[in-house]
C-alpha cells in the first residue's frame, strides 16, 4: 500500500482515509528518540478548499521509548489527533524571515499534488515524543556511583553529597550532629 496521497484521486469535496502500515515501513532513524515497534493506523478525513487540503483525523500506534532516568526500553501507545492544512508547495514563503504564530503550525506543504503520508506520521510521533520519557512515574533511576537500577535492585552506595567548601562549618556542629 501507498503512503502516498494522490490528491487527483479526489472526486468531492471530502474523503476518507483508512490504512494500515506495518512497523517495519517506518524504520528508526539516527536523529530519532523513538522506533515504531506496533502497526500504524491512519485514520484521516480530507476536506478539499480549491488548492487547500485540510486533514483531520487520527494516527495510532505503539513506539519504543527510553526512560531518561534508567535508561530501560519501554512501549507506549501513540493515539495522535491530527489537525493539519496542506497548500501547494508554491505558497511556502519560508525564505522570507516572519514570526510565527500558532497558525503556522498547522500548516504543512504538498508537491506535484501527492502528500506524503510517511512524513505525516513522522512528524507527528516526533511531536508527541515527551522531552523527558519516564518508563513510570515514580522511577528512581540509576545509582549515581555504582549504576544499579534503582527501580529493580538496591546498592549499599553513600549518595549523601557534602559541599566541600561547606566543610569547615562542620567543626561548628557537636560530634552527634556530624553524620
Amino acid at each position: 500500500m501507498s503512503m502516498v496521497l494522490d490528491l487527483r484521486e479526489m472526486r468531492g469535496f471530502e474523503d476518507k482515509i483508512k490504512r494500515t502500515y506495518p512497523a517495519i515501513d517506518f524504520p528508526a532513524e539516527e536523529t530519532d528518540d523513538y522506533a515504531v515497534v506496533a502497526e500504524v493506523a491512519l485514520s484521516l478525513r480530507v476536506h478539499k478548499d480549491g488548492e487547500c487540503y485540510r486533514l483531520v483525523g487520527g494516527v495510532r500506534t505503539q513506539i519504543r521509548l527510553s526512560c531518561c532516568r534508567c535508561l530501560d526500553l519501554f512501549k507506549v501507545v501513540r493515539d495522535i489527533c491530527v489537525d493539519l492544512m496542506y497548500l501547494p508547495q508554491t505558497a511556502n514563503r519560508g525564505e522570507v524571515e516572519s514570526e510565527i504564530s500558532d497558525e503556522d503550525l498547522s500548516k504543512a506543504f504538498y508537491r506535484d499534488d501527492h502528500i506524503d503520508l510517511a512524513h505525516l506520521v513522522r512528524e507527528q510521533l516526533q511531536l508527541s515524543v515527551p522531552m523527558k520519557p519516564l518508563c513510570q512515574d515514580d522511577c528512581f533511576g540509576l545509582c549515581p556511583t555504582c549504576g544499579v537500577n534503582r527501580n529493580t535492585g538496591q546498592c549499599r552506595c553513600n549518595t549523601l553529597w557534602r559541599d566541600p567548601r561547606l566543610a569547615v562549618l562542620e567543626t561548628f556542629l557537636p560530634d552527634r550532629k556530624r553524620e
